[in-house]
């Protein structure tokens, strides 16, 4: 069993010193085995027939109880949400652990009613950091290709994996959209979501798309907010900085699993992943992940002029700022963008981010650095 040490102690703080926490992240990325590692009073699912039935009234189950009570797949029950509220403000001894699979309909829900009683935690599927820990840990390129999904990683091939990967992209299309009340045809979200694997990795250009799949830009928006409520893509934000150039204002498109990203697009072992095309997205989407998998206070956005110049990733802490560029090349080179940043951004030092197995200064303020060492390399100095 792989142990995900870090995010069960930031999870069990969170439990602590609120009322009610909330695990929010995609179907079967691992919520409910790591809410099962707390000592439950009872256990929830709301998929479960009979678990819907016991919830019918909440109040008389709940009222006078003590101890952690874990409910998964909250958003299927939203009207649960004020009784909650009224129980822990009359019972301190009380406390819920709440999962859910849609964070922006999850949120706004919940923040309506339980205002300073509730905490999230956001919980992505298995990381670098957790899995090289582990004892059987040899290289990162199973999980890059198969991603971070605990039974896509685990699985004991790739063929396995993919096939996994995509039972569960059917699944998720075909009943986890309609479960969330989301009327859109899932031959239809697919081939959209298909398509927006050729642009992982880009500036999103919403007259494109809607163009490309004969849309509408509102429904292009509608389709991408779909996705990145259920943590299938997330939408990086851009960069400003007073420096006398045009910068680009969109956000830029990622996958938030490089599994998921290789299976819409068949890319099923790591032979077919270094001969694709989407070689250097996909290897910009695992390092993105990584970074926002280490959990610390800072912000990530990416930053373009439109003169060209770019770097791939802006990390903002307490008013420093680094960058990070990934770069699928053991013998990366130091670019003009990289140069202009350091002083256009002032930024404390840029780390690329390379396939090959050593870290080396490349110049001044500028770092090559191999995969592992990225967490190190990134908090160095803060």
């Amino acid at each position: 069993m792989i142990k995900r040490h870090k995010n069960i102690l930031e999870i069990k703080k969170k439990i602590l010193n609120n009322p009610i926490t909330a695990i929010l992240g995609a179907r079967q990325c691992g919520k409910t085995t790591i809410a099962k590692q707390f000592k439950l009073a009872e256990h929830y699912d709301l998929e479960k027939p009979q678990d819907l039935a016991a919830l019918e009234n909440p109040w008389q189950l709940f009222n006078g109880r003590s101890g952690v009570i874990l409910i998964d797949e909250i958003q299927r029950r939203p009207d649960l949400f004020p009784v909650l509220r009224a129980l822990v403000d009359e019972n301190a001894k009380l406390k819920f652990l709440i999962s859910g699979s849609a964070s922006k309909e999850l949120i706004r829900q919940s923040s309506e009613t339980l205002a300073g009683r509730i905490s999230y935690f956001e919980l992505s599927g298995f990381n670098l950091n957790e899995l090289k820990k582990d004892a059987k840990f040899k290289s990162y390129n199973p999980y890059w290709l198969k991603g971070g999904f605990p039974r896509a990683y685990l699985a004991r091939n790739n063929d396995v994996a993919f096939e996994w990967l995509s039972d569960y992209i059917t699944t998720f299309l075909e009943k986890d959209i309609a479960n969330l009340g989301i009327n859109i045809s899932g031959a239809t979200l697919r081939r959209f979501w298909t398509m927006l694997a050729h642009y992982n990795g880009q500036i999103l250009n919403y007259s494109e798309l809607s163009s490309n799949f004969g849309i509408s830009d509102t429904t292009v928006r509608r389709y991408i907010e779909i996705l990145e409520g259920t943590f299938m893509i997330s939408c990086l934000l851009p960069w400003f900085a007073n420096i006398g150039k045009r910068q680009v204002k969109s956000p830029k498109l990622y996958f938030t699993d490089t599994g998921i990203f290789h299976s819409l697009l068949s890319i099923t072992s790591q032979k077919s992943l270094l001969s694709h095309p989407k070689l250097g997205a996909s290897w910009e989407t695992l390092v993105l992940r990584e970074i926002k998998n280490l959990k610390s206070n800072y912000r990530v956005y990416f930053w373009h002029t439109l003169s060209g110049a770019e770097i791939d990733f802006i990390l903002e802490h307490n008013g420093v700022l680094i960058g990070v560029e990934a770069k699928y090349t053991d013998t990366p080179k130091v670019t003009s963008s990289m140069k202009n940043a350091l002083v256009d951004l002032k930024l404390k030092k840029i780390l690329v981010v390379h396939p090959g197995d050593k870290s080396f200064q490349m110049a001044e303020n500028i770092k090559a650095v191999k995969l592992l060492d990225l967490e190190v390399e990134m908090l160095k100095g803060y």
